[in-house]
């Protein structure tokens, strides 16, 4: 600090020396004087002012002080109240006013009118100023023109015991008084200023004349030749010093400063921008003007640390003074510190950007992106095969496929990516695979092991101009699953032992990311193998729709949904749809016990509503077996499960729906419509709260009935309002084939990757016409089954069915005769020529036979053995109005052959009454 004032001093008093003449001393003295001067007056002018305001203050003050003590004075009210409150008051307000030293004190009513004055002939007349406040319980001080001039007057309000405002007091003193006693005061304050003034100019003689003796009467000549050694010094320090002007020109740059900064000699008054050989960057610094703190610039082979303050602070002119050391030895520390951040940022890019994704290429990928060119100039991975399915790797194979490649150049001769290569044990990919250590190759060149793996390639790789290599296997958990190459190119100095150790660090944290997403693949794979193997592999055809499907895992792993096609009795067919919540191997098994429920209940041919009650109770003890089996631990059940369950009838043209907590199918007419049916929700399943519903619903012969899970709406970037338009949408398109309508959904909703799994399923509806079915109304009489048979057997005939009428005459003659016998009014037949033959007796009772076995010593019970033998498969189905027995046989182009029974064995199997 002492040097740069001295500086700036030098500066100062050579700019100065041409103009004036005097001495230092005689030039402080004027300087003192005038300061003083200044000093002096501010001081009067604001004593003046702080006077002027205090008087004021006392003015105020005062009178608020007499309204107040006077209105608050004991009697007042009275005296107020009084016949004649002027005779009363007059008196006591003028001794009042002497005491108090103010000029009046004003009794006045709440409508101003005056009761005393100082000026009699003003009482009885208004009050004027303002009394509106005061009215309101509130103190008022004011200036006005009032009956004794300009005055400075209070208004206080006169209050009852009770608080309301009966009266008015105001106090005051007129201005020119208050300004009388200010002037007053003024003579003594500029008096006390004179005195000050004579003080002062007397000191800074004494001071200046002290200050003459200690610079010994030297004039501006000898001040001038004492800064010339002053200067001699300044540039005799090993330490650069450059002043610059406000205005960017050079003052002051010392031997130091030209040195350091390679600058002419005659730079001093020239511009900084003009100065040639000075670094840009220190150039920009020096005519910035701004302030810097060891800022480090490299000019040439120097690395020099600048600081810099401005000099426009007190009595200092506009500008800066610089200064500069040489700290050329700290490079090579800089330099270290730098190479140390850029690996840590390394680091810190490969913790942030590898392993972003549970995917074993990915990984590989993300690791050979983030090491280059930031460490290598290419790198390569390569990883076994059974790796990259999710596999441990076996660990007496050198093969490995190149999985991923990444550089600053395309066109190198590396291996292409995917490509498997069998490593030769003399290579370093061999051997750090084997052994699971890292290997540094400093010279590809010289490295016979690596170029026998194949000679031609290693000659392009080395012509290429790569040169160096580090090998680090990929371990993780005690396995190595393949190895990381990092080459350089472009950089000529090859990769050292601090590289290798980076290297195996960086490979350290990308290996755990690989075998995370090996892992994930593994049992990614298991819960796809487990779910396809639930799944249906192949849905049945049927002549009632025609039907097709897609399933999606989601991102993240397989999950529950499901759907099923089931053929029931006939000709009717089921379509199923259901959801599990959650994902992993866990829903996929729960989807799997659900989809086989649901088949064992159907073949109860039961309506959808009680199919769904049986199915929440499986779901229930399912959860409660769970939940006990884990020892209670929350989580441990089942979270939940929707279904959609519909039975749709080809020869009544009607679809039955109900639902448990799932979204609602779609219907698309013919011509293209598309409806919604509102069917009711019901609860998911397991809750067991409420009941189920179901809703029918007639469809057109060609229509497309449409299910699908909420995966397929549902997106947190859109409304599930918006995906049900979206479907809508899709599915407006006419004449498209079941398939093809799942392609439209697909696209249309989910032209990405599904974030949650989704199932589709597409029924194109089919009718069975009249010329395929037969009915009849039987009457209860034993008689009317011979004739039963004859009918049947002509349609039986009429259709080309002439082989199946033995068969059907045994089933219909056991049927007929159990419903007469057994069952109620009203009985009716229908057979129904569709892929089989279905046979199906209709009765008004609820009671169902049963299979048995009858003893040879028995009369009767042989029937449904005989149906049994005869059809292919028979059961019984309960409506709202009785039962339904149905038998089903295979027509012949199917395989059927008929009983092999003659007439004799008829007549020992049934009694003669069954055979009516």
């Amino acid at each position: 600090m002492i040097r740069r004032f001295g500086r700036l001093r030098s500066v100062s008093v050579r700019s100065l020396l041409p103009k004036r003449p005097r001495s230092v001393a005689g030039q402080v003295f004027i300087l003192q004087v005038a300061i003083v001067v200044l000093l002096v007056i501010g001081a009067i002018l604001a004593l003046a002012l702080q006077t002027r305001r205090d008087i004021d203050n006392e003015a105020q003050n005062r009178s608020v002080a007499v309204a107040e003590t006077f209105a608050h004075s004991p009697g007042l009210i009275a005296a107020m109240n009084s016949p004649d409150p002027s005779k009363v008051l007059q008196p006591i307000t003028e001794k009042t006013r002497r005491a108090a030293h103010v000029d009046f004190i004003v009794v006045m009513d709440t409508k101003g009118i005056r009761y005393t004055h100082p000026l009699p002939d003003r009482i009885g007349k208004r009050f004027v100023g303002t009394i509106g406040p005061s009215l309101a319980g509130k103190v008022l001080v004011e200036n006005v023109q009032g009956p004794l001039g300009r005055e400075v007057q209070a208004v206080v309000p006169v209050t009852a015991p009770g608080g309301r405002v009966v009266g008015l007091v105001s106090a005051g003193l007129k201005v020119r008084n208050v300004s009388s006693e200010t002037n007053h005061q003024l003579i003594v304050i500029l008096g006390t200023g004179a005195v000050g003034l004579a003080v002062a100019t007397g000191g800074t003689a004494l001071a200046t004349r002290r200050l003459r003796r200690q610079t010994h009467g030297l004039g501006p000549a000898e001040m001038t030749r004492m800064y010339e050694h002053h200067d001699a010094v300044l540039h005799a320090v090993r330490e650069g010093v450059v002043i610059v002007a406000g205005d960017g020109t050079v003052l002051l740059a010392n031997d130091e400063a030209r040195r350091l900064l390679g600058l002419a000699p005659d730079s001093e008054g020239r511009p900084v921008a003009e100065l040639e050989g000075l670094d840009p960057a220190t150039a920009e610094l020096l005519a910035s003007g701004r302030e810097a703190t060891d800022e480090v610039h490299a000019t040439g082979d120097r690395l020099l640390v600048v600081n810099q303050r401005p000099t426009d602070g007190p009595g200092g002119p506009m500008g800066t003074v610089a200064t500069i050391r040489d700290s050329t030895e700290l490079r090579a520390l800089t330099g270290r510190a730098e190479v140390a951040r850029e690996r840590l940022r390394l680091l810190y890019d490969a913790g942030v950007g590898i392993g972003t994704t549970l995917d074993v290429r990915r990984t590989a990928e993300e690791l050979a992106e983030v090491a280059v060119p930031a460490f290598a100039d290419f790198v390569t991975v390569d990883l076994p095969d059974p790796v990259l399915g999710g596999e441990e790797p076996n660990p007496t194979s050198s093969e490995m496929r190149r999985t991923a490649v990444s550089g600053i150049r395309d066109d190198h001769p590396l291996y292409e990516c995917g490509q498997l290569i069998e490593f030769l044990p003399s290579t370093p990919q061999a051997r750090g695979f084997g052994s699971g250590h890292a290997e540094l190759v400093p010279d590809l060149s010289r490295a016979p092991g690596w170029r026998a793996q194949d000679p031609e390639r290693t000659e392009d790789i080395i012509g290429y101009g790569i040169h160096s290599l580090v090998t680090v296997p990929l371990q993780a958990r005690g396995a190595v699953l393949g190895v990381a190459n990092f080459w350089r190119s472009e950089k000529p100095e090859p990769f050292d032992e601090d590289d290798l150790s980076l290297a195996e660090e960086l490979v350290a944290r990308a290996a755990v990311s690989v075998d995370n997403a090996r892992r994930y693949t593994r049992e990614h794979a298991l819960a796809v193998t487990l779910q396809r193997s639930l799944l249906p592999r192949a849905l049945p055809r049927h002549s009632a729709v025609e039907v097709a499907h897609r399933y999606l895992p989601a991102q993240s792993g397989v999950g529950g949904d499901w759907f099923d096609v089931i053929p029931l009795p006939g000709s009717r067919v089921a379509l199923v749809v259901g959801d599990v919540v959650g994902h992993g191997l866990h829903a996929a098994a729960t989807m799997g016990r659900l989809r086989t429920a649901v088949h064992n209940f159907s073949t109860l041919d039961q309506p959808p509503d009680e199919l769904l009650s049986h199915l929440d109770e499986l779901v229930s003890r399912i959860d409660q077996d769970e939940a006990g089996a884990a020892g209670g631990l929350e989580g441990s059940a089942m979270t939940g499960a929707t279904c959609l369950y519909a039975v749709y009838n080809p020869v009544t043209r009607r679809c039955c729906f109900a639902r448990a907590g799932h979204p609602p199918p779609a219907v698309v007419r013919p011509d293209g419509s598309v409806e919604f049916p509102d069917i009711p929700a019901g609860p998911p399943l397991g809750l067991g709260i409420l009941p189920f519903e179901t809703m029918e619903m007639d469809i057109e012969e060609g229509s497309r009935l449409v299910f699908y899970t909420d995966g397929l709406i549902e997106d947190r970037t859109r409304d599930i309002d918006a995906g049900m338009e979206l479907l809508r949408q899709a599915l407006s398109r006419t004449d498209r084939t079941p398939e093809q309508t799942c392609q439209d959904v697909l696209d249309a909703l989910l032209p990405g990757r599904a974030k949650d799994d989704v199932a589709l399923l597409v029924a194109r509806t089919r009718a069975l016409g009249p010329d395929r079915v037969a009915e009849w109304d039987v009457p209860p009489v034993p008689s009317a089954v011979a004739g039963m048979r004859a009918a049947a057997a002509a349609k039986l005939r009429e259709w080309g069915l002439a082989d199946l009428e033995f068969g059907t005459e045994l089933i219909l003659s056991e049927l007929l005769t159990n419903a007469i016998r057994y069952g109620s009014p009203p009985i009716r037949v229908r057979l129904l020529h569709d892929q089989g033959l279905t046979c199906e007796v209709t009765d008004g009772s609820s009671t169902s036979p049963h299979l048995r076995y009858a003893a040879t010593t028995d009369e009767g019970g042989r029937g449904l053995f005989l149906v049994a033998r005869t059809s292919e498969r028979w059961g019984t189905r309960y409506t709202a109005e009785g039962k339904i027995i149905w038998a089903e046989q295979l027509l012949s182009d199917e395989g059927a052959t008929p009983p092999d029974l003659d007439d004799k064995a008829l007549l020992d199997l049934f009694p003669d009454d069954e055979l009516l």
